[in-house]
């Protein structure tokens, strides 16, 4: 009988150990949970609100490389888009700041290239003169220049949607694990409650006339 009880209590020590063993593990996953969604608003979400932003500023720095509005004032130009060039380095370094893929550290390493270099224009007159009106030539250059820039905003875009993929189905594994131990743990209450049951009653039922 004594060695019957030992059993029991043994059953039940394992039973929550197990179940202890099993809050631990829920704990930890909600907590993965908690990062998952985190790094899905901060690190792509947000992002994608910078690449909109850097899309926008490029988008008027090609309006006023190019031209388009003629009874614009152009004589502040230069400045103008060394001030677009500076909004967009400054969301740069605030997207680098993020957890990126190697895949995006190469893309952003190349644009800032393209804006710090293939696009600063550091005089009008590579763009217009008097004498022969628009320099069509270097036009042409820096609009493949911002075309190669746009580019790889699409590939930095995409790789949001990518990485936010990714995210969202580990948030889904943790989940449909979490709900395993659920059930796991039902199970274990069962078995304790049995345990405790041919423990505590079991003799009593026997004892009884």
């Amino acid at each position: 009988m004594k060695r019957r009880k030992l059993k029991a209590l043994i059953i039940i020590g394992i039973l929550l150990l197990l179940i202890y063993a099993k809050n631990h593990q829920e704990r930890q996953s909600f907590a993965d949970v908690s990062r998952t969604f985190t790094e899905v608003y901060n690190d792509r979400l947000v992002v994608e609100g910078y690449i909109f932003e850097i899309s926008a500023n490029l988008f008027q720095i090609q309006k006023l490389v190019d031209h388009c509005n003629l009874d614009y004032d152009y004589t502040k130009v230069i400045n103008e888009i060394a001030q677009h060039e500076q909004n967009i380095l400054s969301i740069v370094s605030d997207f680098e700041s993020t957890n990126l893929t190697s895949q995006e550290k190469n893309l952003l390493i190349d644009f800032r290239k393209i804006i710090e270099t293939d696009l600063s224009i550091k005089s009008y007159d590579l763009l217009y003169s008097d004498s022969s009106g628009i320099n069509f030539a270097q036009v042409k250059l820096y609009d493949k220049k911002i075309s190669q820039a746009r580019s790889d905003l699409d590939n930095l875009s995409e790789i949001q949607l990518q990485e936010g993929e990714k995210l969202i189905n580990k948030a889904k594994v943790i989940i449909n694990r979490s709900q395993i131990w659920a059930q796991f743990e039902v199970a274990l209450l069962i078995i304790l409650v049995l345990a405790l049951y041919f423990l505590l009653f079991r003799n009593l039922d026997k004892k009884q006339p």
